[in-house]
């Protein structure tokens, strides 16, 4: 019986180690974690890719900016726009630099469907960012922020 509990431990640990699950979504699915939400809180939508240097350099950014406001009416949702099929490889991509805690693979089909749903200034390129409040987008841009320009946005925004 003594054994039980170290063994119970070490199968557990894996488990433990594991961070913000990836979560695959359609369009319509992202809209309800922030474009539909009918409250005061800001969703901060960072679109990114694995593949996309810009966007990891920014990702620190956004990661200070989600501590930063932790607990506050300040929350960012982090939009892979990676292929659906490259699920894995964005999960490990999110554990490995401790990306969260909302991480979406947004699986819409081709962009040229559905870009234009989410702002239609926005030409694809990303990084890209929309902010959203009381459901309503008040905010987009293309390219890359910096953690005292994304402060500065936020900020303007709350």
């Amino acid at each position: 019986m003594y054994y039980l509990k170290p063994l119970f431990i070490i199968l557990l640990f894996p488990f433990l180690l594991t961070g913000n699950k990836v979560t695959v979504v359609n369009l319509q699915q992202f809209q309800t974690y922030a474009a539909n939400k009918h409250n005061d809180t800001l969703y901060v939508v960072n679109f990114w890719a694995t593949w996309c240097d810009p966007c990891v350099k920014e990702l620190p950014a956004f990661q200070e900016e989600s501590k930063k406001y932790s607990g506050k009416k300040v929350k960012m949702i982090f939009v892979s726009i990676n292929s659906v099929k490259e699920v894995g490889k964005v999960q490990n991509f999110v554990d490995s630099h401790n990306l969260g805690p909302v991480v979406l693979l947004l699986n819409a089909g081709n962009p040229n469907d559905w870009i234009d749903k989410i702002d239609s200034s926005w030409s694809g390129t990303i990084p890209a960012t929309a902010i959203y409040k009381s459901g309503k987008k008040v905010y987009f841009r293309e390219g890359e922020f910096t953690f005292e320009s994304l402060d500065k946005v936020i900020q303007s925004k709350k």
